[in-house]
Order: C-alpha cells, then sequence, then structure tokens
C-alpha cells in the first residue's frame, strides 16, 4: 500500500511539472492549441493503459456513448480554461480554484444524482466558497479572466467526476482516458483552425513536456489505485500546492501574500476533508485514472 501511495504522490508531482512547462509558454500561443498538442502527446500513454482484450477502437467506443461525450467534453473545456488560468495567475491560486473539484461534486452529485449530503460536507462547501472569497477579495481587487477560468476548469473537473460515476463502473480503462485525451484534441483542434500557427522550436519542446508528463501522470496514477486504496491516493493530490508554490516562486516569480495563503488553507481543508469524507466521493478513483 505504500507504494501505491507513493507512487501517487509521483504521479502528481508530474501532474504540476506538465502544468508549468504549460505556463511556461506564457501564452504565446493560444490555449487549445496548447491543449490539441498535449493531448496529442498524451496519446503516447495508451499502451500502458490497455488491458489484455482492449482494441484500439475501444479508446472511442463505449458502453454509455452520452456519458463518454460529457467527459470528453468536460476535458476540452477544463484543458482549455486551467492553460487559460496558469498562463494569466500565480500556480498556486490557479491550484486553489483546481481543488474546488470535490466541493463542486458534492453540489453536482445532489443536483444530478439526487445524492444525500450531510450536514458536514455541507459545511466544507461553505468553507470551501468561503476561501474562494477570501483568495479572490471581489470589490478589493479586479477579477479577471483568468480567475474565472480557474473557476470554470473546477467546474468541468467535477462534471467529468460525475459523469465517472455513473459511467466508470460499466466502461473499460482505456475508453475512460480516452474521452479525456480524444475530447480535448478534436474540440482543440476545431478551435485552432481560424488563427493557426506553426509553434517554434522552443515551444514544440513546452509542449512535448506539458503533454508527455500529464501521460506518465496518468500511467502513474494508474499503477498507484492498482497498488493501494482509491481512497488512500485520492488526497496525494493536494502535494501538487506544494509544487506550485515553489514552481510559482523560484520560476515564475509569483507572489502569495496572506490573505490569500488563508484562503488557499480554508479550500484545501474543505476540499480535503469532502473527498476522503464520504466513500462515495473517492469511489471514482478505482476506475479512473484521470484528474
Amino acid at each position: 500500500m505504500i507504494k501505491g501511495v507513493l507512487i501517487g504522490f509521483a504521479s502528481f508531482a508530474a501532474y504540476a511539472i506538465s502544468d508549468a512547462f504549460v505556463k511556461s509558454l506564457h501564452g504565446s500561443i493560444p490555449p487549445y492549441e496548447s491543449v490539441f498538442f498535449g493531448a496529442l502527446f498524451g496519446l503516447s500513454a495508451l499502451p500502458f493503459i490497455m488491458s489484455k482484450g482492449d482494441r484500439w477502437r475501444d479508446v472511442v467506443v463505449a458502453r454509455r456513448p452520452s456519458l463518454w461525450w460529457v467527459r470528453a467534453i468536460a476535458g476540452a473545456g477544463g484543458n482549455i480554461a486551467s492553460v487559460t488560468a496558469f498562463t494569466l495567475l500565480p500556480m498556486a491560486e490557479v491550484f486553489t480554484m483546481i481543488f474546488l473539484m470535490p466541493i463542486f461534486v458534492t453540489i453536482l452529485s445532489v443536483i444530478f444524482l439526487k445524492e444525500h449530503v450531510g450536514w458536514r460536507r455541507w459545511l466544507a462547501v461553505f468553507v470551501g466558497f468561503a476561501g474562494v472569497l477570501v483568495v479572490l477579495r471581489p470589490g478589493f481587487r479586479a477579477l479577471g479572466v483568468g480567475d474565472i477560468a480557474g473557476l470554470v476548469c473546477g467546474l468541468f473537473a467535477a462534471a467529468s467526476v460525475v459523469a465517472l460515476r455513473v459511467a466508470g463502473p460499466h466502461e473499460k480503462r482505456i475508453s475512460l482516458y480516452g474521452a479525456g485525451v480524444i475530447g480535448p484534441m478534436i474540440i482543440g483542434g476545431l478551435m485552432m483552425i481560424p488563427h493557426f500557427a506553426w509553434p517554434n522550436w522552443h515551444e514544440w519542446q513546452l509542449l512535448a513536456g506539458y503533454g508527455l508528463l500529464a501521460a506518465l501522470a496518468s500511467v502513474l496514477l494508474m499503477y498507484a489505485t492498482l497498488l493501494a486504496p482509491a481512497n488512500r491516493v485520492a488526497p496525494t493530490q493536494y502535494s501538487q500546492m506544494l509544487w506550485a508554490i515553489g514552481f510559482g516562486y523560484w520560476l515564475f516569480g509569483d507572489k502569495l501574500d496572506w490573505p490569500m495563503l488563508t484562503g488557499i488553507v480554508m479550500i484545501l481543508g474543505a476540499g480535503l476533508f469532502t473527498l476522503v469524507r464520504e466513500e462515495k466521493v473517492t469511489r471514482w478513483w478505482k476506475r479512473a485514472k484521470l484528474v
């Protein structure tokens, strides 16, 4: 079990480094173009995701196609929003918004799955959104596209998780992964056509790092959840905040003030509590090999 948890930490370190690569583009190419090429490089993980008996067409074939498309669209929207947010905001602030995902899952599960939520999780929802107000401080500083993009990313990630809860037990692992790669590749590819420009050599290197490290992270996460219980691996995602603060300070000159750090702690605490409080919240990790 310890080995699985350690691999989980390695997986989310790879995800954080992948995000640092795309932030290093500094918006030199549009977010949807970054997402397209990132997904293209992400196809390299497919041979490691496939199980015995899987066929290549299983990447796009699902028992419940509507839910496959929900995850594909959510993956595309979430990736485009995350690249936008990382381009415009400090890394730690973006992760703060993304870590609202368990809070959004709670709300969407009540609305769409009619799930019963106890008062402790509703309290966590309240604390999480209070943390957002502390971080964003509306009225005291201008809110920009990056702030909205970060929130949208967390919301899309939550929609993907809710769809996965319904579809996960009935779908192959390669189909679940395929939705998160093919969707961004198709939608990002279509959006980039009107203003497409070939990346230069330096941008190719950053895009390769972005896509290949995300693919590596997905494979590592798959093996982590095979070696350890899902509810032990899931909390390791919060280690990304340490990477974000470190990369933000040393590589990008990000600065965090005390109100923002306070809000980050509130959101992390609420999200982590929500993630581990109910077994239903973490059950999707047993089949999901992608964040």
